[in-house]
């Protein structure tokens, strides 16, 4: 990547430039490009497309993008310390690269970025589920991006593309898989960050739907979910108690044992639910 590009290795960017990853910042930082580009690869074919990059830290996954063909990347980081170094991969690309000091959950990526859009991050420990939401739930569908390819931890991934029945069933993998198609498409051991996290991580694409996989208002499903889950080990009939007045009613017409508990429920007998609590059963 290095010869492509022109500029030094990531080791040697972060001994330049004094870049100790801060655990408050949830920074770890991937310094194989050989696994930066294949992560962009994994997004798809970023010639045509935008990308919003979340964290990007000494800027090894921006390399990635930018080697694989990304029309414009928006790298947003909040680490004033990371913004030299970003600054010299945008010389080398020029007009291609956007560097913007700031914390995702403020800036107005969509506003900055022209579609066709990907999302491609390896985001911060400490925000990545809160963005994966926000980047879910917009009020209107389909959302601004097109695609999101994220690293999380592997734990977090798991419960993105998790089945009823299993232990890292809930309401995560409910709202990514009712909009979206996530699947796990690589698995990192620590040793590959610096410095190594206490766990495996784990590269979660997600294509956007165009519509919902099964209708329901997105309100009245998050409530449903919400109440299910928050006491899962529950009967739904003691934990959905007060939704509805009818609620058993409703359970059964769903196709729902009301003694069944959430982890059992498929996604598409919960949007039934939620139709039938929204009178559009």
């Amino acid at each position: 990547m290095a010869a492509i590009d022109g500029l030094p290795p990531l080791r040697e960017v972060i001994a330049t430039h004094g870049l100790v990853a801060k655990k408050q910042l949830g920074q770890n930082f991937l310094l194989d490009l050989n696994l930066t580009a294949k992560i962009a690869r994994m997004a798809g074919d970023l010639s045509a497309c935008d990308v919003l990059e979340v964290g990007p830290g000494p800027g090894g996954l921006t390399r990635g993008l930018l080697a694989e063909g990304a029309r414009h990347v928006l790298a947003v980081e909040k680490d004033a310390r990371c913004i030299p170094a970003l600054e010299e991969i945008a010389a080398i690309y020029p007009g291609r690269l956007e560097v913007v000091n700031g914390d995702a959950l403020e800036v107005d990526a969509a506003a900055r970025l022209t579609a066709p859009i990907r999302v491609v991050a390896n985001l911060p420990y400490n925000v990545g589920t809160e963005l994966l939401i926000r980047w879910l739930s917009p009020p209107v569908w389909p959302p601004f991006w097109r695609s999101l390819t994220l690293m999380f931890q592997k734990e977090v991934a798991e419960r993105i593309v998790a089945k009823p029945g299993s232990g890292a069933y809930g309401r995560l993998a409910l709202l990514a898989q009712w909009r979206t198609d996530p699947r796990i498409v690589l698995t990192l051991p620590p040793e590959a960050f610096v410095p190594a996290p206490k766990v495996h991580s784990a590269v979660v694409h997600l294509t956007a739907l165009p519509e919902p996989r099964y209708p329901a208002e997105a309100g009245v499903l998050s409530r449903v979910t919400a109440m299910a889950f928050n006491q899962r080990r529950k009967m739904l009939r003691s934990s959905l108690r007060g939704l509805a007045p009818d609620l058993e009613d409703k359970l059964r017409a769903a196709g729902i044992e009301p003694t069944a508990r959430a982890e059992e429920i498929s996604l598409e007998k919960f949007c039934a639910l939620a139709r039938l609590v929204a009178g559009k059963g």
